[in-house]
């Protein structure tokens, strides 16, 4: 049994006015490949498949295009929602995505069932029992028992019952695939008399202690939970995690890991390496015990260079160079700069910088002035003008000039970026607007 381990595609996901589309593709294209060199059974994708609630038709279409171009590969897909995942929208294809041998989980249900999934390899044996787990969200918790709020419960309190209710959800459907894989092991004997034991997988969308985040990590619901402490995990034979767009291992364990994003979504990730997370069970036929698997990752290929670069003017076009020499031919490099020096005192600067980018292959996506503080080896950062700033750099600004509770400051954040996303996606693409 060979697992692909991925999340957090965020198909059409504007990046300061860029789309994404023509580098989801590409990841695509190297991902079918991947899956046939490798022979995988399973794809796993860990949520966020969409950036938003309300993704654009051509991200629908990509989604839709990858799931037929996969068919030929005879891989088993599943995908589970995200915090930026619409369940209604996953929802609208599921049953005829079955069809494709598909399996979506857009949101959590009641009946445990509905979370299980018998995972089978290319030669149609049943290799594995996954339990997958979608993101998690307080109003679809409080259909449990265990889910109903009480009159007076403080912020904590609340935090503490959800946190306890995830708890809860992957200890019942630990033991609802324990008892499916006893089930489906019973009736399946190998030439030699013995039951093959099946493994234990599960999915989470969410954060756990310690996991590393990045500035595109958005929180879509708020006042919920923080981190889940990995002690509240059952002991499953790999927990596939998405939500977190850094690769990375859970409390040290080679077997709970963040697979990350594919692509960079943020210029805090600019210098991460990408990756997918290959997941290999071998069954040992010579003993009923299960064998842990083997974690491995595969580097995933930059298919848009993007740089992160503090420099004054004088040096910027010297600085750039490393980054110019690993460009293909055709590429652009989009360029975050914060300018430093006296040169950030400029009142023409963006002119300045216009001219010396002119014949490079860059373009300029969001720039920050700094100049040396006072006090010897601090810096502070100047008030930028309206033109270099993000339309969430403006409204964090505004908000900062307000007394307001977090829950609230990050509900006006939210719907902030669902009206910006609705604008982005009305505007006409480079394509149309060139045509």
């Amino acid at each position: 049994m060979r697992i692909l381990h991925t999340s957090d595609w965020h198909l059409g996901q504007h990046f300061i006015g860029k789309s994404r589309a023509a580098e989801h593709q590409a990841f695509f294209s190297w991902l079918k490949q991947q899956i046939i060199t490798l022979d995988a059974d399973v794809l796993l994708v860990a949520g966020d498949i969409f950036d938003t609630a309300t993704p654009p038709s051509y991200a629908r279409e990509l989604y839709h295009q990858l799931i037929v171009d996969l068919q030929p590969t005879g891989v088993q897909l599943v995908l589970l929602g995200g915090n930026h995942d619409s369940v209604a929208v996953l929802q609208e294809s599921a049953t005829l995505l079955k069809c494709l041998h598909t399996s979506v989980v857009p949101g959590y249900q009641t009946d445990p069932k509905a979370h299980l999934i018998p995972l089978t390899s290319k030669n149609g044996d049943i290799g594995a029992v996954l339990a997958a787990v979608p993101f998690l969200r307080p109003r679809d918790l409080s259909q449990r028992d265990d889910g109903k709020s009480q009159p007076g419960q403080t912020a904590s309190e609340k935090s503490t019952q959800l946190q306890s209710q995830i708890s809860q959800v992957y200890q019942e459907l630990y033991q609802g695939a324990a008892a499916l894989a006893m089930e489906l092991a019973a009736t399946a004997k190998t030439e030699q008399g013995r039951v093959a034991p099946l493994p234990l997988i599960a999915t989470g969308h969410l954060t756990t202690v310690g996991a590393s985040s990045t500035e595109s990590v958005r929180e879509i619901y708020i006042g919920t939970l923080e981190a889940l402490p990995a002690s509240c995990l059952p002991p499953f034979s790999y927990i596939a995690l998405g939500h977190i767009h850094q690769a990375q291992k859970v409390a040290g364990s080679d077997f709970i890991r963040y697979s990350g994003s594919p692509i960079a979504l943020s210029f805090d990730e600019a210098s991460q390496q990408k990756q997918l997370l290959l997941v290999d069970f071998q069954q040992d036929l010579a003993n009923s015990e299960l064998t842990v698997p083997t974690v491995s990752s595969i580097d995933i290929p930059c298919f848009q260079p993007l740089l992160s670069l503090k420099s004054d003017l004088v040096s910027l076009k010297q600085q750039l160079q490393p980054a110019l020499a690993k460009l293909n031919p055709g590429e652009q490099l989009w360029l975050e700069l914060v300018v430093s020096g006296e040169t950030a005192l400029l009142s023409d600067l963006q002119l300045q910088l216009q001219e010396q980018l002119a014949d490079l292959p860059v373009e300029l996506l969001k720039l920050r002035r700094e100049r040396l503080s006072q006090r010897a080896g601090e810096t502070n950062v100047f008030e930028p003008s309206l033109l270099e700033l993000t339309p969430a750099d403006v409204l964090q600004s505004r908000l900062s000039h307000e007394i307001l509770n977090d829950e609230l400051t990050s509900r006006l954040t939210q719907l902030h970026q669902q009206a910006l996303d609705t604008v982005l996606q009305s505007e006409p693409s480079e394509t149309e607007a060139g045509a």
